[in-house]
């Protein structure tokens, strides 16, 4: 069974904004691990942190001289200036049950297969700001509460893209793809419009 790095949503208003980038991750130093750039196939360099979890992975199963596909969270505060949260590594061969033949393995093919591909990124969430002159759009993302963590907090992000300003305040799903510290739309679903009339 083929896992999916970026899951179907289990709720039609499911927050989320998550993304799948091939590239070799470059720490600070060998004594902070989890904190460096990751590069990709174009030698562009985003800021990158590991979160704990992928963190493990990392040392036990990663060569930093290869490149991976990392599952990972975005984060800006302008649409020229990405940051990525490492949640995962998608390797359906060393970290999933799958017959480890990877040497015939084309990764692009696979995700392929599961209607992804290098630098896609799921936004979902509300539609909180609109400059037409700029061309860009600010998305709303409230995570579900896991633990009483404040880093769990709703946050914003910048994407580069043409949306209706009607459309403000509706849920909507967005299609991305990262060009190089830049998340732009490619096209989007309306959920649910006006949500805080609904409220």
């Amino acid at each position: 069974m083929l896992k999916n790095p970026i899951p179907k949503v289990t709720n039609q208003l499911q927050h989320r904004a998550i993304g799948i980038i091939n590239g070799k991750f470059t720490p600070l130093s060998s004594e902070q691990l989890n904190r460096g750039f990751l590069i990709d196939k174009k030698d562009e360099k985003i800021e990158t942190v590991v979160l704990g979890k992928a963190l493990s992975l990392l040392k036990k199963h990663i060569d930093l001289k290869k490149s991976y596909y990392w599952i990972v969270y975005p984060k800006n505060k302008n649409t020229q200036n990405l940051h990525l949260q490492v949640a995962g590594i998608w390797d359906p061969y060393q970290l999933n049950d799958f017959p480890n033949d990877s040497s015939k393995t084309n990764f692009s093919k696979l995700l392929e297969e599961l209607d992804l591909k290098d630098n896609y990124f799921s936004v979902r969430g509300e539609l909180v700001f609109v400059n037409t002159q700029k061309k860009e759009i600010v998305m709303k993302i409230c995570p579900a509460i896991k633990s009483k963590n404040l880093k769990n907090k709703n946050f914003k992000l910048a994407i580069k893209g043409e949306l209706s300003l009607e459309l403000i305040h509706s849920f909507v799903s967005l299609d991305i793809n990262r060009d190089g510290n830049s998340l732009k739309l490619i096209k989007y679903e309306v959920i649910e419009k006006n949500l805080s009339r609904n409220k």
